[in-house]
Parts: C-alpha cells; structure tokens; sequence
C-alpha cells in the first residue's frame, strides 16, 4: 500500500471507510473533484481553526478549488498517485496555532526526520467489495520526528481528534453522494 511506503511507522492513526454504490473509478473521481462547500463541517472547523489568524488581522480570502487542492495549496504534497489511491503528506508543527507547515517534496517526505515536527499523511484508497461497488478507505498517519514533539502533538490530538474524525466522516459521505449521483 503507498501509504506504507511514506509513513509505514506512526504514534497516531485514524482509519475511517464507507462502501459506495459505483466502481472504483467513480469514486477516485469524486475525491479528485469534491469541494470544500460539500463538507459543512469541514469549512466551519477549518473556519474556527484559523480564527486566531483572523483575530490578529490576517484575514485569508477563501480559495476555490477542491479539497485536494487545498490541502496542496497549505503545504501538503502528493505523495503517491494512482488510478485507485490518492496519498498526500505534509510536515510540519500542527500543535501550533500557525501549524507551520514546512514544504518538502515528495522524495524528501519519507527522510525528514529534523527534530521538532511531525510528518502527517492520509490516503484514499477506493478497491472493488465483494457483491459489487467500491469500499472506500482513508487513513490518517502521523509521525512525530522526536519525544518532544510526539508529547505535543499527542496533547494536541486529544484536542481536535473528535473534529478531524468528524471531518472525515463527513468528507466519506459527501464523496458517496457525488459519486452515487454520477453518470457512469
């Protein structure tokens, strides 16, 4: 799996799955093109996750564009793309306010070990389920680059866990409806 390939050890994981009523293609193509606006959740918790920004007067415009390319927009790269996964990863401190997210490019990804940060990646893995259909997988991984920063991003998932995981859900489900809804 790709995912094993960029981050096969971890501290922190979370796997979240839905099955979809359309083939694999289908549902790869709905995660390459769904937009934040598809998942409430996601724009409000990203809205309260940058309100310190907003309260220090830097105020970001919204971006249009894809999930994806949001998050590839914030410093996250693509890892590993194929017809039936999708990894995309990021370093950086996510504990902080800022979350400084440090670019480095896909080949330097799985090296990075410079102390004080974590390297994340997720992945969207769409495989054919027995009976028909797709299951539609996502894993989040995250591995801190030393024991400091693991104890601060551990505090710091204790925290927004329960939003990340909700975020997700949501995000699976928004890509079942698009996909379901698509002409094949």
């Amino acid at each position: 799996m790709p995912l094993d390939e960029f981050l096969p050890e971890y501290h922190v994981n979370e796997i979240h799955s839905t099955r979809v009523a359309a083939p694999p293609d289908a549902v790869m193509a709905a995660v390459r093109s769904l937009n934040a606006g598809e998942v409430p959740v996601l724009v409000a918790l990203m809205a309260l996750r940058s309100l310190p920004a907003l309260l220090r007067g830097r105020r970001r415009r919204p971006r249009r564009g894809t999930i994806i390319d949001g998050f590839l927009r914030g410093g996250f790269v693509t890892l590993a793309e194929r017809p039936h996964e999708l990894v995309v990863g990021a370093v950086g401190r996510f504990w902080r306010v800022s979350a400084e997210v440090r670019r480095v490019s896909a080949g330097d990804f799985a090296a990075f070990r410079e102390p004080g940060y974590a390297r994340a990646a997720f992945n969207m893995h769409a495989q054919s389920a027995p009976g028909g259909g797709t299951l539609l997988t996502t894993e989040t991984r995250i591995e801190a680059t030393d024991d400091n920063a693991r104890r601060s991003f551990r505090r710091y998932w204790l925290l927004i866990y329960p939003g990340s995981a909700a975020i997700r859900r949501a995000w699976l489900r928004a890509i079942r409806r698009r996909a379901e809804g698509a002409k094949p």
